[in-house]
């Protein structure tokens, strides 16, 4: 499409805006993307609320309702209350049945290179008609519309992402479709699976209620979930007609104790053998035993708790590449804390974080590195990757980040976030291997945003700060970026 049609897609856009009629949005999941939803979900899972499956995102709707319902709020502090009642709220309004509308718009002077739990556009524009229908036992959305990653080239395309069809088959949740997924504790990273990269065309299942389970071997476990999906990795790639797959159980044994075990794999594709079964439980990859297919192995531990009525977490995150969890593991790193600090209203998150995929040989052998290794491997040169972009850490291979963030909600439901970032973007050992930048580059970011809710609409403003830029640009820059969602 070219500059005539990006601008016919973004005036039918606002025309839709002033003449639709029907009501709001909806969805059988908490989705990836609302750092205020995702909150309050931490601060009732802190408080004992509802369970502690809260890094295994989207999130089902059900269990997190089931366990609001079950739970007396008697005795909880004012913040926790309101957690609950905006959760709560969000949940019914998002689970009506019948039909519903919105459309989303985003546009951006300049794309942000930092991608968290709550990004935004992932280009410099994008523009989508939404519809969903919901009912007790089945859920669907239809979304269409365009996405340009440059205003200034031709090449918008058609945006299927988030279209789905969801149907509860006994105790479990069957879907297909376009789904952005979050597998991880960071707010800022997720190494192994994020919403960095848009959904690839998926069909999986997972849990609807993350109960423990009443086998008494397993009752140990306490609250669980188990998902796997298996993806097509289309667009252009130098293999094409390869497949994605992954896999993940997360379990709370112990109040406040999350711990999540998951693994990715591409397979098949061209010039690959293709016998997904039986490469699939072929677990040995080091160097004397190569498999057929890229594998990443991943484990994460959070850790929450309330310490004088305030509600803190610590968490990390390990993704290896090899087979060994221990030695020539090819692992990357990722640790952060939180502390939700109390003030009058709702309390401030308070978050530091810092992810590295640079790879260590050995588990925890910093210094003693393997370059180029994170995302890909010496038979997979499209990596974990898709059109374009990580499918995990949005910095890619051989980067570190390190993040603060303060986000806070007024008694308005207006959300605040402020965020630094300092960034090493690849390395010099490994040039070219970076899909970001060809060369090492440092820079420091400064952001800014507000959502604003306002009856049916949600509008969010960005503005970004940055002393230097991804080539072929460099130096200062300054960006903003606005997203409107509206219920037609």
């Amino acid at each position: 499409m070219n500059r005539s049609c990006s601008a016919c897609l973004f005036g039918l856009a606002f025309l839709i805006i002033l003449f639709g009629t029907l009501p709001s949005f909806a969805s059988p999941w908490a989705e990836v993307g609302d750092n205020q939803l995702r909150g309050d979900i931490e601060i009732l899972a802190a408080a004992g609320v509802i369970d502690g499956i809260t890094t295994h995102w989207p999130l089902p709707w059900q269990s997190i309702v089931q366990d609001l319902k079950d739970n007396s709020l008697k005795g909880q502090p004012a913040f926790v209350r309101a957690a609950a009642a905006r959760v709560l709220g969000r949940a019914r309004a998002e689970n009506r049945p019948g039909l519903s509308a919105s459309l989303d718009i985003d546009a951006a002077s300049t794309r942000s290179v930092v991608y968290g739990f709550d990004g935004m556009g992932r280009g410099d524009g994008q523009a989508q008609f939404l519809l969903d229908y919901n009912s007790q036992s089945f859920a669907a959305r239809l979304a269409l519309g365009g996405f340009a990653q440059n205003f200034r080239g031709n090449s918008t395309k058609l945006m299927p992402d988030q279209s789905y069809l969801a149907e509860k088959f006994g105790p479990l949740l069957l879907y297909g479709g376009y789904l952005s997924h979050w597998w991880g504790p960071g707010w800022v990273s997720a190494l192994s699976l994020s919403n960095n990269a848009r959904p690839m065309p998926e069909i999986g299942m997972e849990r609807l209620d993350t109960s423990a389970s009443t086998w008494p071997v397993l009752r140990w476990l306490g609250p669980w979930q188990l998902e796997f999906h298996v993806g097509l990795l289309d667009g252009p790639r130098l293999q094409p007609n390869t497949f994605y797959n992954a896999l993940r159980f997360t379990f709370n044994p112990a109040p406040g104790l999350e711990i999540g075990l998951a693994r990715t794999e591409e397979f098949c594709g061209r010039g690959h053998p293709c016998a997904p079964i039986r490469d699939y439980f072929s677990l040995k990859n080091d160097p004397l035993h190569v498999n057929n297919t890229n594998d990443e192995g991943l484990i994460d531990i959070k850790y929450s708790h309330t310490l004088g009525g305030v509600p803190v977490q610590a968490y990390m995150q390990l993704m290896n590449e090899d087979s060994s969890p221990f030695t020539h593991s090819g692992t990357s790193h990722l640790f952060g804390a939180s502390i939700f600090a109390p003030t009058r209203g709702t309390p401030v998150r308070l978050t530091a974080e810092y992810s590295n995929s640079i790879s260590t040989l050995n588990i925890f052998s910093f210094g003693d590195y393997l370059y180029g290794f994170s995302y890909t491997n010496s038979t997979e040169p499209d990596g974990m990757r898709y059109r374009g972009r990580t499918i995990g850490f949005s910095l890619d291979d051989d980067s570190r980040l390190l993040s603060l963030q303060g986000a806070w909600s007024d008694s308005g439901g207006r959300f605040y976030e402020l965020s630094f970032h300092h960034a090493n973007i690849g390395n010099s050992h490994s040039l070219g291997a970076n899909i970001l930048s060809p060369v090492p580059i440092t820079l420091n970011m400064g952001e800014a945003r507000v959502s604003l809710p306002w009856r049916w609409m949600k509008l969010d403003l960005a503005g970004r700060l940055q002393d230097n830029q991804l080539p072929p640009h460099s130096g200062f820059a300054a960006s903003i970026e606005v997203g409107l969602r509206v219920g037609l």
